[in-house]
């Protein structure tokens, strides 16, 4: 687990994910810890916890995503990139990155309740 992790964060801090030559941390940055600013300038919260707020309903898409659809929504839109498989081995390793900026944080999945 610790690997898939480490190569998550490596994943996350490069460039290669994209055609912009921009990182995840261009907009997500401390490495997800700290809040974030898209390049129009609007801040974003951190990535701490995020991950334990996933599947949620995303106004714009209109549906339900998961994470797994977050991600190569940035990774298309934001670093001008092919998403990847849910299922492969990059998107593996960024969802257990993302997921391990979670740890300790609580559930949070909209509309539901205890």
């Amino acid at each position: 687990m610790q690997a898939a992790i480490h190569e998550g964060g490596q994943l996350f801090a490069a460039a290669s994910l994209g055609t912009k030559g921009n990182s995840c941390m261009t907009c997500h940055r401390g490495a997800g810890r700290v809040e974030g600013m898209l390049p129009n300038g609007k801040k974003i919260p951190s990535l701490l916890g995020a991950a334990a707020t996933f599947p949620k309903y995303n106004k714009r898409a209109g549906k339900v995503i998961t994470l797994e659809m977050q991600v190569n929504s940035c990774i298309a839109n934001g670093l001008g990139g092919m998403p990847l498989s849910s299922s492969g081995p990059k998107m593996v390793a960024l969802v257990s990155y993302l997921t391990s900026l979670s740890q300790g944080k609580p559930v949070d999945i909209q509309g539901v309740k205890e």
